[in-house]
């Protein structure tokens, strides 16, 4: 590959179902996607990081090794980027590591506000030879805010547009929108569940790791009660900004509400689809401005239940993939990684305050030395 500037994107979300790596440059002030690469997660990894994620369950022993499995598994994953595209650590800036999340408290009236992200970036930096950005979000909570979600900065430099008003809407574990008004402004927040609930209920019922464009719900009968039950959530009509995770809409939460119900399992899978659906769905319709387009991205794109459910919601607004726009829908918050990790070498802000609520703009992520 030329000798040029390339920053890599490393994400791991919500759903734990795989590393995702993206590589990109800067061509004429735009972002070009040069490459990208999936690593898988092990079973026993996964569970965990899951068990990480249920206080009861996590242990100081637990974090530390999991922490260190996980910067080696980042690390390979970088790498297998890196030899299939021939780029060398000599023409890479920096890598941008989210790490995966296994806590995330935000800020409440009486609660202590933190979050926790583990893959230990020394190991990247050790393995790569490369410069790491990691801990994107500690910062922003340092300031006040939620230190989440961090992607709308990237898609305003990505999607915004001067002739219409758009909002971007990533659906992974938890879905989020940004939101991108032709006048220039940009704002966003997390709107509910995503696809966290769709795979977990998926797998117990199935033994798939999710629900294959979303046939098996297709199968099943929402049921409006329970949908009732599961939008009557404070999450869901609380003011932003606002920030959730898996420490709200987990398989614990959804068992718990579930009781009472005798539905068939197709059936709830159903309801969860329009849960995530219609939250999703009535955050866009409450918005001030007059939105022209939606654009999707994240797994939930390749979900045909969940966006048959979504364009129904959102009625005449029109429901497209950012594919559309010239953007893989599967890459975009790896490269949203990418361009923090650029952010955070060139000194330039990353965190957007009217999305987050910290008290200032600010540069994002510490800087790991090879």
């Amino acid at each position: 590959m030329s000798n040029q500037e390339i920053y890599i994107g490393l994400m791991s979300g919500t759903s734990i179902d795989s590393v995702d790596a993206a590589a990109i440059t800067f061509y004429d002030g735009k972002v070009q996607l040069l490459g990208t690469h999936s690593h898988s997660i092990p079973e026993p990894l996964k569970q965990q990081i899951v068990d990480l994620c249920q206080p009861g369950k996590d242990n100081l022993q637990l974090l530390g090794e999991t922490d260190s499995v996980l910067g080696e598994l980042f690390a390979e994953a970088a790498l297998a980027l890196m030899t299939a595209e021939d780029i060398a650590p000599s023409q890479v800036a920096a890598i941008g590591c989210h790490g995966q999340t296994v806590r995330h408290i935000p800020p409440a009236a009486g609660a202590f506000a933190f979050t926790q992200q583990i893959g230990d970036a020394n190991i990247i930096a050790a393995r790569t030879g490369c410069n790491v950005i990691a801990d994107f979000r500690r910062k922003d909570m340092a300031l006040g805010g939620h230190g989440a979600p961090l992607v709308p900065a990237f898609h305003r430099t990505l999607f915004a547009s001067t002739e219409k008003s758009r909002v971007i809407a990533n659906i992974g574990g938890v879905s989020n929108i940004t939101v991108l008004p032709k006048n220039g402004r940009c704002y966003g927040f997390d709107t509910g569940p995503g696809n966290l609930l769709l795979d977990a209920w998926c797998a117990k019922h199935t033994g798939q790791a999710f629900d294959d464009r979303g046939d098996w719900a297709a199968s099943g009968e929402p049921d409006a009660t329970l949908l009732k039950q599961f939008l009557g959530h404070p999450f869901i009509s609380q003011s932003a900004p606002k920030s959730t995770g898996r420490e709200t809409f987990n398989p614990d939460w959804l068992a718990q509400q579930l009781t009472g119900h005798t539905l068939a399992a197709e059936d709830i899978q159903a309801t969860l689809v329009c849960f995530t659906a219609v939250s999703l769905a009535d955050a866009v319709k409450a918005l001030q401005e007059q939105i022209d387009e939606v654009y999707v991205c994240g797994g939930g794109v390749f979900n045909d239940q969940l966006m048959t459910q979504v364009r129904l919601n959102l009625g005449v607004t029109p429901v497209a993939s950012t594919g559309t726009l010239g953007m893989d829908p599967t890459w975009v918050e790896a490269c949203a990684f990418a361009w923090l990790a650029h952010q955070h070498i060139k000194g330039l802000p990353g965190n957007l305050p009217a999305v987050t609520g910290a008290s200032r703009e600010t540069i994002l992520g510490a800087h790991y030395l090879p």
